[in-house]
């Protein structure tokens, strides 16, 4: 198999995404026993309802992975374990992620197996309390566990963002540290979605010289957008098909909306930015509309 070219920048979201490849990560698998092994395999999301911030690297399991039968035949093995363990606790594990993100449930589970009290807080409700005592009962886990740093694929900000892939590979070295009565499925696989964010010329541009972006406010109507495309492809654009003097926010979302059908029309593709942006005076999606129209027509006489 060809090594991909990790050089290729996809759009999504309106920003940059940089594929991160196996490689770079490290094999995101652990084997235990010879028996059991999460694995996963890396590739590129095109399309995010939450974009990750600014160089932020985000795994996501893929959806369809969710649904793997060995996938789900480990989660429920490690349900029954942990349930089976807090019986005398009066706690119930019925979803993985959404039960031990806050370290309330790892707490008790772990202070059951090792026969050891954790001086951390029962309850904490606010989101820094929740990391803060989840940092404490990582800590106490991996030292009992006793894995090399580059064997622990979990941690803090993991476990509490509800990786299902941190949080199965926190508990599979659980089981098998303290040698729990259950038989885990061999070679499970999870497909996960890895992303990040990069920088491009715009950001640079926006941090050295903001004070030379105020023109493309002029833009915000779109009276200059119908204008420029009617020039640019030679026609003259009847003044009947948009407001020349927009006296509210719909008039300029009509003319903006009308000069991304002329561009559409002279074939370029839809500007991915929403004409409420252009209008709202968004000076990253002004740009980048008015960058294509200088990429498609510098050339031309």
């Amino acid at each position: 198999m060809a090594e991909p070219d990790a050089s290729v920048a996809l759009r999504s979201c309106g920003e940059l995404v940089r594929p991160l490849w196996a490689e770079e990560i490290g094999f995101f698998g652990l084997f235990l026993a010879d028996k059991c092994c999460i694995s996963c395999v890396f590739f590129v999301i095109l399309t995010s309802v939450n974009p990750p911030e600014e160089n932020e690297v985000r795994t996501m399991v893929d959806p369809n992975s969710k649904n793997d039968r060995k996938l789900q035949e480990l989660m429920k093995v490690l349900i029954d374990w942990i349930n089976d363990v807090l019986v005398g606790e009066r706690i119930i594990v019925k979803d993985l992620a959404e039960d031990l993100y806050d370290g309330q449930v790892l707490q008790k589970l772990f202070e059951k197996l090792e026969g050891e009290k954790l001086n951390v807080a029962e309850v904490t409700q606010s989101e820094i309390a929740q990391k803060q005592k989840l940092q404490t009962v990582l800590e106490r886990i991996n030292d009992s566990l006793k894995l090399s740093t580059r064997n622990i694929r979990w941690n803090v900000d993991s476990v509490h963002a509800k990786s299902i892939v941190a949080i199965l590979h926190l508990l599979v070295a659980l089981s098998q540290h303290f040698r729990a009565p259950i038989r885990l499925p061999d070679h499970v696989s999870i497909q996960v979605v890895v992303v990040q964010v990069k920088r491009d010329a715009f950001d640079t541009l926006f941090d050295h010289a903001p004070d030379k972006l105020n023109v493309v406010k002029k833009f915000a109507d779109g009276v200059y957008l119908v204008l420029l495309m009617g020039l640019l492809e030679g026609y003259f654009v009847p003044l009947y098909n948009f407001f020349l003097t927009p006296e509210n926010f719909d008039q300029k979302v009509h003319n903006v909306s009308f000069s991304f059908e002329l561009m559409q029309d002279g074939g370029l593709e839809r500007p991915k930015p929403r004409p409420e942006d252009i209008v709202n005076c968004d000076l990253k999606s002004t740009l980048r509309v008015l960058y294509n129209l200088f990429s498609r027509y510098r050339n031309v006489d």
